[in-house]
């Protein structure tokens, strides 16, 4: 098995005892990986769990379709772009009792595209994703999440949320989409903007923070504000 402790020190990505689909910089890392190809072809005792860190730049995609029953799967993305960059993220789930939970970070630079598309093709499946944003000073960033239950799939539980912290003079669009043909057991869809609050800077300079330091620590608890594991 890989040592995997890097991928804390680098990129703050918790891993833990997991079959691993590794990508960095947009490209599949075997030597990173307990499984040989990027794909879920049976099912395994431990939960997999897919990692796609790094710089991206120009298109990109990451494809996952789970069709095990039974099988638990998270994702982990965290990356940046500073050129134009999109990202599209295709996740179907056909595998009957099956969950896929993920957390996304995005730190934006330039111009950032990033789709989801949550396709639910069976009963009792589970997708949940919640993404953050980090949008730099002048960026861009234009977001898309698609959410569907297919018929005769009861019983789903569907989540994609966006969380935005906004820098001046950043840009955003969100683009949110439901197509429901079955009746869920949870279909939740949702997009939030924060920005650096004057209050909280004020109360870090107290503390003794400059004020570049007391925006680093608001970063940082932005980023690392996930209770997902």
């Amino acid at each position: 098995v890989p040592n995997m402790s890097y991928m804390w020190n680098e990129f703050n990505i918790k891993t833990f005892p997991s079959e691993t689909i590794v990508f960095r910089n947009g490209t599949f890392c075997p030597e990173l990986s307990t499984i040989p190809v990027p794909r879920i072809n049976h099912k395994y005792n431990l939960p997999i769990h897919i990692i796609y860190v790094g710089e991206i730049a120009d298109k990109n995609t990451l494809d996952i379709d789970l069709n095990i029953s039974n099988q638990d799967v998270f994702i982990s993305v965290d990356i940046k772009n500073k050129t134009p960059a999109f990202l599209d993220i295709f996740i179907k789930n056909t595998g009957k009792d099956s969950e896929i939970r993920g957390h996304i970070l995005m730190e934006n630079f330039d111009n950032l595209t990033c789709n989801i598309t949550a396709h639910h093709q069976s009963p009792d499946t589970t997708i949940l994703i919640q993404s953050k944003v980090l949008a730099q000073q002048d960026s861009v960033s234009k977001l898309s999440g698609t959410a569907i239950i297919a018929p005769n799939c009861p019983e789903c539980k569907s989540d994609i949320g966006f969380t935005v912290l906004l820098a001046p003079g950043a840009k955003i669009d969100f683009t949110p989409s439901q197509r429901i043909s079955s009746e869920p057991a949870r279909a939740d869809h949702s997009a939030s903007l924060f920005h650096p609050n004057p209050v909280h800077v004020e109360y870090l300079r107290t503390l003794g923070l400059s004020g570049a330091e007391a925006n680093i620590a608001l970063v940082q608890a932005f980023k690392n504000n996930f209770s997902l594991f």
